[in-house]
C-alpha cells in the first residue's frame, strides 16, 4: 500500500534556495549548524537514538520528525533508519563520528517512507551496504515515490533539493534475516503489510532492544495513511512475542516498558476501526460517522488536528475494500 503526501510548499522559495545552492551561495542556516536536534540518547550499552520532532515536517525543522537509531559494535556502525534530508543524515553521522571511530557499515530501512529515507545516500556515499524489505521495491519505482520527491523539494528546500535522490537497498530482505556485525546479532523482520507494505523491525536480542519502525508511535497520534490496520493490529503482537525490554518506536520517546506503549497504537487502532465500521459497511456518511465519535481521548495529543481525520476516513476506506 502506498502512501502519497500532496502538500506543498512556496514553489518560490523553494526555487531561489536550489538556485544559490546550485552557486555554492550560502543561506541563513549553514550545513554546518545543528539546529540543537539531532542528539543520542542511549538506551542500552552502544546503542541509541535521536527523537524527532512531534510535529509535521517543514523547511524550519529539516524534515527532523521521524526516529533513527545505532547500535556500535566492535567491528562497525550499524544504522537504522536514514531521517527526512541528507542533512540530517550528515549531522547524525557527525554525532556518530564524535562517539566512535568505528564507520558506519550498515543501515537497515524499516520502511520507505520520506521521513525516514531521504538521509539514506549520505550513508551509501559513505560507504554503508543498505537494508530492507524487499516490498521497498515497489514504492522506489513508483509514481508516488517521484512525485513526493518532487514536492518535498519544495516543501523542505533547501535541506531536500535536485541533488536528493532516492536509494535503493543493497540487499533486499524477505521474511526473517539475520545479519552479525561484530558479534553482535541483528533480526530483521519483515512485518509488512501494516503501516506500510514494506515494514521491518529490527531487534538487537543481545541488547533486549527493538526498533520498531512505524508499527509504534509513542506520545503523538499515529499516521495511519493507507495503511493496512487490520495487519498492522496482527503484526503487534510479533512485539509481544520477541519480549524486548526497550522499544525504540518510529516515533516519540523510547519505552522502557513495551507492553504499555504498545497498548497505545494498538488500542488507537482499534478505536478507528470499531469507530468506522459500522458507517463503512453500511455505505453511511463518513463525516457523520466522524462527528459523532468521541474523540476526547485523543484531541489534545500532538499531531490530532493534522493526522486523525484523514486517519479515520482512510481506515473508513480500507473496511469498505476488505
Amino acid at each position: 500500500m502506498l502512501i502519497l503526501n500532496r502538500n506543498v510548499g512556496a514553489l518560490l522559495f523553494g526555487l531561489l534556495c536550489q538556485s544559490a545552492l546550485a552557486q555554492g551561495i550560502e543561506l541563513a542556516t549553514t550545513r554546518d549548524q545543528t539546529p540543537n536536534q539531532i542528539q543520542p540518547i542511549e538506551v542500552a550499552n552502544q546503542v541509541y537514538f535521536v527523537q524527532g520532532l512531534p510535529e509535521m515536517g517543514n523547511a524550519k525543522n529539516q524534515n527532523f520528525i521521524s526516529n533513527a537509531g545505532f547500535v556500535i559494535t566492535p567491528k562497525g556502525v550499524v544504522v537504522i533508519d536514514a531521517l527526512g534530508s541528507p542533512i540530517l543524515a550528515e549531522q547524525l553521522l557527525q554525532k556518530i563520528k564524535a562517539l566512535t571511530p568505528q564507520k558506519v557499515v550498515a543501515v537497515i530501512v524499516t520502511h520507505y517512507h520520506a521521513d525516514h529515507i531521504y538521509g539514506l545516500q549520505v550513508f551509501r556515499d559513505a560507504g554503508a551496504v543498505i537494508y530492507a524489505n524487499e516490498n521497498g521495491k515497489l514504492y522506489l519505482t513508483s509514481d508516488a515515490a517521484q512525485q513526493r520527491l518532487i514536492s518535498s523539494r519544495k516543501e523542505f528546500a533547501p535541506w531536500v533539493n535536485q541533488n536528493t535522490r532516492l536509494i535503493a537497498a543493497d540487499h533486499w530482505i524477505k521474511g526473517r534475516f539475520k545479519m552479525l556485525v561484530g558479534g553482535v546479532e541483528f533480526l530483521l523482520i519483515s512485518v509488512g503489510p501494516a503501516h506500510t507494505a514494506d515494514d521491518l523491525m529490527v531487534y538487537v536480542p543481545s541488547k533486549k532492544v527493538l526498533f520498531a519502525g512505524d508499527l509504534v508511535f509513542n506520545g503523538r497520534i499515529p499516521f495511519v495513511g493507507n495503511a493496512d490496520s487490520k495487519h498492522w493490529i496482527a503484526s503487534l503482537q510479533q512485539i509481544e512475542k520477541l519480549q524486548p525490554a526497550i522499544i525504540v518506536p518510529g516515533h516519540g520517546a523510547s519505552s522502557n516498558d513495551p507492553p504499555r506503549d504498545v497498548v497505545f497504537t494498538n488500542d488507537y487502532l482499534h478505536y478507528l476501526r470499531d469507530s468506522m465500521t459500522p458507517a463503512a459497511r453500511n455505505l453511511d456518511s463518513f463525516d457523520e460517522a466522524y462527528q459523532a465519535t468521541n474523540w476526547s481521548e485523543y484531541e489534545g495529543m500532538p499531531l490530532f488536528r493534522a493526522a486523525n481525520r484523514m486517519n479515520a476516513y482512510n481506515v473508513y476506506l480500507s473496511i469498505q475494500e476488505e
